[in-house]
């Protein structure tokens, strides 16, 4: 295993030096081929797809499971047109980020340089496979994926189609590699890859994530786990608050920036939960309520202490009561995951607060967390949000996988 593990990375390695040649219009072209191609080969794609499906309803995955590994044609469309919005967006590399003349009259700049080679670990969304490499080679960086078992098939499909794309239209051998041996010794030779490996980015739950910082040597960027929170003030508007709040546990569940806690002011509960409650169950949603909120809920059962620490991914949703603002904070500060957390309110002080205290990667005021997403925000997709406070935070987009250098121009200085 270690050395087909090693000869990706001495591919990885070089293709990242001769993407430090590619100019944008090449790297442009090889994107608008992979688009077309995804679109080409959209039946190739999704029949390879459905026999990860029924492995994994034969296995019982769960429907919010089988949801993040359904790839539809307007998924697909989706991964095309994400791929064209990453074209229309000016390469980072060699942006001049600042610039100064010394007093002894050097030319200093600081410039926007790839992070070399990204090691990606990711589980069931098979979307990922082409998010991650687009993202990568519009930053200049070769990648080396790695998904989850449940979606092999359609990640093999989806690299098979995007590099055989690209590489018609220059795109240097190693720049996209995808591991297809499933045995999880790979994971381990990956994240200690030092000697090929820039950066790691696992994308998945909390399990993947601590598994990966447990044993990588390379640096990690932590992204993934989202325990989100929206907080229902005593002066929302409630029919705004139902909207969002359907939306941001409902729409699609199994994502990490769909809410699973529901904190509602004490004065709101009885007025926002009746028709909440009712509305959330004929959505198929499990609701886990406090003792003051239960009362207001027909079908809710009570929730035990593990479910404020639990990221669901399902149609389950947890409602905790609160008497203020700052008690809604602290239990985010206590449980949240530092993705996305949401205020609903017409109190403009209490928003202001709630933005200015809420120690998360996104913080909305009267929007859906859903909204936390590299295509959303415009980036045309993203590969992890990264949850982390050092180098990038929130939506990763191509900018989030650069670093900087300096350039220093002189004509004959010593020191």
């Amino acid at each position: 295993m270690k050395k087909y593990m090693n000869n990706m990375g001495v591919l990885a390695k070089k293709a990242s030096r001769k993407l430090l040649q590619m100019d944008t219009t090449t790297k442009n072209n090889i994107l608008e081929e992979m688009a077309v191609e995804l679109l080409n080969n959209m039946e190739f794609i999704r029949s390879e797809n459905e026999k990860d499906l029924i492995k994994g309803r034969k296995n019982g995955l769960s429907p919010a499971f089988i949801d993040r590994l359904t790839l539809t044609e307007e998924r697909i469309y989706g991964m095309a047109q994400g791929i064209r919005t990453i074209i229309g967006l000016d390469d980072p590399i060699g942006e001049i980020l600042s610039g100064f003349r010394h007093e002894n009259g050097m030319e200093i700049s600081q410039i926007r340089v790839p992070l070399g080679v990204i090691g990606m670990i990711f589980e069931s969304r098979p979307n990922v496979t082409v998010d991650a490499a687009v993202l990568s080679l519009k930053s200049g960086n070769s990648i080396i994926l790695r998904g989850g078992s449940d979606a092999l098939c359609s990640n093999i499909a989806l690299a098979k189609v995007i590099i055989q794309a690209g590489e018609k239209f220059g795109l240097p051998h190693g720049a996209i590699q995808l591991i297809e041996n499933t045995d999880r010794s790979c994971v381990n030779e990956l994240i200690t890859m030092n000697d090929f490996i820039d950066v790691i980015i696992p994308r998945g739950g909390k399990g993947l994530k601590q598994a990966i910082l447990a044993g990588a040597s390379v640096p990690v960027i932590e992204t993934g786990a989202g325990l989100c929170h929206t907080y229902v003030d005593h002066n929302a508007d409630l029919n705004m608050a139902i909207d969002i709040i359907i939306n941001a546990k409902a729409s699609r569940p199994g994502v990490c920036n769909a809410m699973e806690t529901l904190l509602v002011h004490s004065d709101s509960i009885s007025k926002l939960l009746p028709s909440l409650g009712e509305k959330l169950g004929d959505l198929g949603v499990e609701i886990r309520a406090d003792e003051r909120s239960i009362k207001y809920l027909a079908n809710a059962i009570p929730t035990t202490d593990s479910d404020w620490n639990t990221e669901y991914l399902d149609l389950i949703l947890s409602i905790k009561t609160v008497d203020s603002i700052d008690e809604a904070i602290k239990h985010i500060d206590t449980y949240s995951t530092k993705h996305s957390e949401a205020i609903i309110s017409e109190n403009y002080k209490n928003t202001q607060k709630f933005l200015r205290e809420v120690d998360s990667a996104a913080v909305y005021i009267n929007a859906s967390t859903r909204f936390t997403d590299g295509g959303a925000f415009g980036f045309g997709g993203e590969i992890g949000i990264s949850t982390q406070k050092l180098h990038a935070r929130g939506p990763m987009g191509i900018k989030e996988l650069t670093s900087v250098k300096y350039i220093i121009r002189g004509d004959g200085q010593i020191r």
